[in-house]
């Protein structure tokens, strides 16, 4: 069987986890401030704080910038639920924006239809979603953010090691150079994994003190203080990341570059093996500005014009031995958010919606695996 994404874990994964289990500390150690230090280096952030996962690290992104009642984030549609539901998680409200649909990301344009919506509410922070690994328009949704007086918050878990090329600036998504903070996760279908974990990077020091207060209780220990002092200024979280886990993501990291070019060289067999399928297959388009590490495979499917439907395509890949996933349903779509904000009309999410399919894609493939994906997505598509 081949899923559509799968983690891969090697000896000296294994071996450093199992020195990790041998040391001192299991959860809050010197490794965590180990793959923090190495997790800023290499995404070019001047600082880094670890969390239990991608969702904690949006969670933690809100109460750092004071997100509460009576404010509102903007999100695109086109992502998973944790993206929007962060800020209900502190109180704010969420005001979905449409995306393109041919890359199923936010763009300025739908940005700036989405702030038309505000109605009154104070706009605090923008969600930029980098899907399937392709970077957003980052400058061009800091304009429109920045005027509407809120900062980028970038949603970055499929986007490790992509590198972006605006105009002349050239830079790499979780350096921070246009958002006041980006968040990965490493779930294990994710680029680099530590089963579940999550990271925040930063420029901003106030931030990054801020979030690893909130990360753990909202303790501070204040200086001069007694040895086993401690306060608690604000309720905080036990989002910390333990020392095994970051043990694992270390050993990760160390291979980020072995891992991304292998995903670029399976997406770019994937793109020549699929053009015969063309018109009524074709992948996700890629923005110019966008050199991405590709989370995801996903295509764009004609079904109507190839007479089947999804379900019928992704249960005759499934007989074949081959996973596919739908990345995603649009949020603004589900029970809770229609029943709080009424039905919306999002035309962009709506056809990406009906016509992705993410297929597999993942370090640990094989070039033939790609050859037989393809095979048998033809083969259902004429079924």
């Amino acid at each position: 069987m081949l899923p559509y994404g799968r983690q891969t874990i090697e000896d000296d994964d294994i071996a450093a986890v199992a020195q990790a289990l041998r040391g001192d500390f299991l959860t809050t150690g010197p490794t965590v401030k180990a793959f923090e230090r190495a997790f800023a280096e290499t995404v070019g952030a001047r600082y880094a704080v670890a969390c239990a996962n991608g969702t904690a690290a949006l969670h933690l992104a809100m109460l750092a910038l004071e997100v509460g009642p009576g404010d509102a984030i903007v999100a695109p549609s086109i992502t998973f639920l944790a993206t929007a539901n962060c800020a209900r998680f502190v109180g704010a409200e969420v005001v979905f924006a449409d995306v393109d649909p041919t890359t199923g990301l936010m763009t300025p344009q739908t940005l700036a239809d989405a702030l038309g919506r505000l109605d009154g509410r104070r706009l605090r922070a923008v969600l930029p979603v980098h899907l399937r690994g392709d970077a957003a328009d980052l400058p061009g949704l800091k304009a429109l953010a920045e005027t509407a007086g809120a900062v980028l918050v970038e949603d970055a878990p499929h986007a490790l090691g992509t590198r972006t090329a605006f105009g002349n600036e050239a830079g790499l998504i979780g350096d921070c150079a246009h958002s006041a903070m980006a968040t990965f996760s490493f779930h294990p279908v994710k680029t680099i994994a530590t089963g579940e974990g999550g990271m925040v990077t930063t420029n901003d020091p106030a931030l990054a003190e801020r979030l690893r207060r909130l990360r753990s209780h909202g303790m501070i220990r204040p200086e001069g203080a007694d040895p086993w002092w401690y306060e608690m200024p604000e309720v905080g979280f036990n989002y910390r990341l333990p020392d095994i886990l970051c043990a694992l993501g270390l050993s990760q990291l160390a291979k980020l570059d072995r891992f991304a070019a292998r995903r670029r060289a399976l997406a770019a067999r994937y793109d020549a093996a699929l053009a015969p399928l063309a018109p009524r297959v074709r992948p996700a388009e890629r923005p110019a500005w966008s050199d991405p590490v590709l989370h995801l495979m996903s295509v764009l499917i004609d079904f109507e014009a190839a007479g089947r439907t999804r379900r019928q395509v992704v249960e005759a890949l499934k007989a074949r031995g081959i996973g596919t996933q739908v990345h995603y349903i649009p949020v603004h779509t589900q029970p809770y958010y229609r029943q709080r904000y009424g039905e919306l009309d999002l035309p962009g999410a709506r056809a990406w919606y009906e016509r992705c399919l993410s297929l597999p894609l993942y370090p640990g493939m094989e070039d033939a695996d790609v050859d037989r994906v393809v095979e048998a997505l033809g083969e259902a598509l004429r079924a």
